[in-house]
Formats: C-alpha cells, structure tokens, sequence
C-alpha cells in the first residue's frame, strides 16, 4: 500500500501513521505487556518540545501519557498563543478538528447499545433524499477529458458505512475526482445552517464511490449526527451532553467558544500556521446553528484526558459504564478487512497496518514497513488538521494525547511523538 506516503503531503482533518526512524523501532513494535516507563528516556520528549517552541514552529502544546490509571509524564510547553503569552495549562481551549469524530462516534455506539439506531438501518429510514442519491463514476473519452456518468447505488448506504467511512460520502479539499470537485463547487458551507439543512445538502450531490466499496474520508459524520438528532429528539450537543459529556465530566467541551473568559484560555497557531486547510473558515469563535460533528468541536486537557481514559479502560470511566463490553468489542473490531468488501486506496488515512473500527483506526498488523512503525496490536487512534492526536493502548494499560495548533508541523510532530513515547517503555 502507498498511502502512507501521500499523507505527508495532506493536510486535512485525517488520521496518520506513525513511521519511525529506523533506530531501535523493531524492538519497540508490539513489545509485550507489562512494559513500564523510563523517565530518563521520557525526558527526549521534554527536549523535542521545548526545541519546537524555541524555534517558532508551534506556540505550545499540552502532552499526558498516563499509564494503568497514573500519570506518568505530563507537561505543558510554550503559550496559548504569541500575542497574549498566556501559558498552557489543561483548561486551555483547544480545537479538536476531526477527533470530534471520535466522540460524536462514541455517542452513536451508545444509541446504537439503546437500540435507537442499528447498523445496518439504511441512512434513508432517517433521511428520506438520500434514497434518491446517484453515484458519480468518471467516464474518459479518447480525447482525454472526463465526464461524470450518474448511476443508481447497488445497496442502500448504512449507519455502519457512515461509522467506518464508506458511505461514499467524501469531502471537496483533497483530491481531484470529479465528485471531490463537484463537493469543492457545491459551496457546501455558505450562509447559515444546521445539520439537517447540511444533510440535504449532501444529498444532492453524486457518491464519491459505491456504499460500502471504498474507505473514503468525508462528511459521514455529520451524516450520522442527524441520525443521532432525529431519533432522540435533541441537538447534537444536547445529546452529547447528556450521555457523554456531562456524565464524564467534560465541562468544557462544545462547539464554539464564544465567552469572555473562555475565549482567554483558547489556543491558537502561530500566525503563519493558522489555515487549517478543511475547505472552509474555523469559525470557533462564531456561534452558528452547524454543530460540525466531523470536526468542530473544542476541548481542555482535563476533559479530553477523560474521554481518553474511558476508552483505555474499555468504555468504563469513575464506576460508570458508557460502552458496555460487547459494544466496545464492537467499535474496535476492525470492520474494513479482509473479506469487509472495502477497497483501501492512495487515500486510506488510518494508513499501513491499521484496520478501521467505528469511529476509530484499530492497528491490526505490522504493516509493510521495515523495520514496523512502533506500537502494539489492537492500538486506537485518531487525530485532526488542527494537530491534537490520540492514542489508546490497552495492552499496555496506557494512553497518550497531545493538544497543539499545527496544521503543517502536526505529522511530524505526532510521528516523532510516538516514536519516543514508545522507546521510553522498557519490561
């Protein structure tokens, strides 16, 4: 697969692989449980970060590894931004980019364990025009240009397509498909409107592919969050309030960041590095009736690290069960392998080696590189175009996140993140 290669050169709110430098990266790929951590060697993280911010590649950032339910490194470098040279602390205001899919994702799984929504319910029991939807295939004439031909879709997309991505919905930023570009002409984001306005639409425009062929990174999240407000009867940000994230205690993650003293405490990139290059305006500061579930949530060190934690402890948090056993099983079971259908391409995001689960990319296998980028099998991640990054190991009994605003520095960043996290882990 090629993937990986391409996804340096992309910024948008996507998943990335970890490569490693060829140093010591075979020892340290699915080393065996009950590793612990050396601090002297969890100290060359220290030094990456306070490199970063010395040389004005990020403003700061906010970093917590945590282990068996203890931290065992955490550290904030740098400011909220330059202008106003406030500190980070873990009630800094960070934007979430696309690991709002994880949490708008976990929510789903929770009326999915409800028995609001199924599986394999079609997107149009909900949403009746997406019965109507064509998919665009690119036909090419023998003077070299291409026409988009509308066929009908062989299968009705599916609550798990929108979960794993192959709903054929995609987004316009990326790529150069004749549906990417007819997404990029759409002018999808203009005016004011809400979910249901933005789910119509989606509608209206071709499928990239055929549901449940290809994984393709889109706006099936926000698909799946107007699902989520019809069968319940509430906001998106009210249902996530009431079955996750008040629960967990996440006070302070939302959608827009709009009060005085809050608008204080959020992050911001270095000006030079403040497009984050998702097809549209980050408009954190605005409240608007688009609750983006695909990637525009914020959040705080001490929020997400909950959120984080729950999840290493398999969808347990403080003696509250939010994903019961069965459920998680169910969300990180990779569900686009061998024999799914799922075609994976130049574009596949969670990248080599990794499967995808609903809502989260599962790590399945070494991948092709040699020697394999660090890790451990079954490890959960996710991260945005803004720079934040999670992943969860539960063989290890272990999680690390970092908050940050980097569009461009954010890959980089994350892959010499993990690598040192892990070469800091020792039997």
């Amino acid at each position: 697969m090629n993937s990986s290669r391409l996804l340096r050169a992309l910024a948008c709110g996507a998943l990335l692989l970890a490569f490693a430098p060829p140093a010591r990266a075979e020892a340290t790929f699915d080393i065996p449980a009950g590793a612990r951590f050396n601090q002297d060697k969890l100290a060359k993280i220290t030094e990456f970060f306070k490199n970063e911010v010395a040389t004005g590649k990020i403003a700061g950032a906010n970093v917590l590894i945590r282990q068996r339910g203890k931290d065992v490194y955490h550290e904030t470098f740098g400011v909220q931004d330059v202008v106003s040279k406030r500190p980070i602390t873990d009630k800094t205001i960070f934007r979430l980019s696309s690991l709002t899919k994880a949490i708008t994702s976990v929510v789903a799984m929770q009326l999915i364990q409800d028995g609001k929504i199924k599986l394999d319910d079609p997107v149009s029991k909900f949403i009746p025009s997406f019965a109507n939807m064509k998919v665009g295939v690119e036909k090419k004439a023998e003077d070299g240009t291409k026409t988009l031909e509308l066929v009908a879709p062989t299968r009705p997309i599916t609550i798990l397509d929108l979960l794993r991505h192959t709903s054929g919905i995609t987004y316009g930023f990326y790529g150069d498909s004749l549906v990417r570009k007819a997404y990029a002409a759409a002018n999808l984001y203009a005016g004011e409107f809400d979910l249901a306005e933005f789910a119509e639409r989606i509608a209206r425009l071709p499928l990239h592919n055929q549901p449940g062929a290809l994984w393709q990174y889109g706006h099936s999240t926000d698909i799946l969050a107007r699902i989520m407000e019809i069968v319940s009867g509430k906001s998106l940000l009210e249902i996530e309030r009431e079955k996750l994230l008040d629960p967990l205690g996440m006070t302070d993650t939302g959608f827009f960041v709009t009060e005085p003293e809050r608008l204080q405490r959020l992050a911001q990139p270095v000006p030079n590095d403040s497009n984050f290059r998702v097809g549209r305006e980050y408009r954190t500061e605005v409240r608007q009736k688009w609750e983006s579930a695909s990637g525009g949530m914020v959040s705080t060190m001490s929020d997400f690290s909950r959120f984080a934690q729950m999840l290493q402890n398999g969808g347990t948090f403080e003696g509250k069960t939010y994903l019961s056993p069965k459920t998680f099983e169910l969300m990180t079971t990779d569900h686009a392998g061998k024999d799914s259908g799922v075609e994976r391409d130049y574009f596949y995001f969670p990248g080599d080696g990794f499967g995808m689960g609903l809502g989260l990319a599962v790590r399945t296998d070494p991948g092709n590189a040699k020697p394999p980028p660090v890790g451990s099998l079954g490890e959960l991640k996710w991260d945005g175009a803004s720079g934040c990054y999670m992943v969860v190991d539960r063989k290890q009994e272990m999680f690390f996140v970092v908050l940050q605003q980097t569009p461009t520095e954010r890959q980089r960043v994350q892959r010499t993140l993990k690598q040192l996290v892990y070469e800091a882990l020792e039997n």
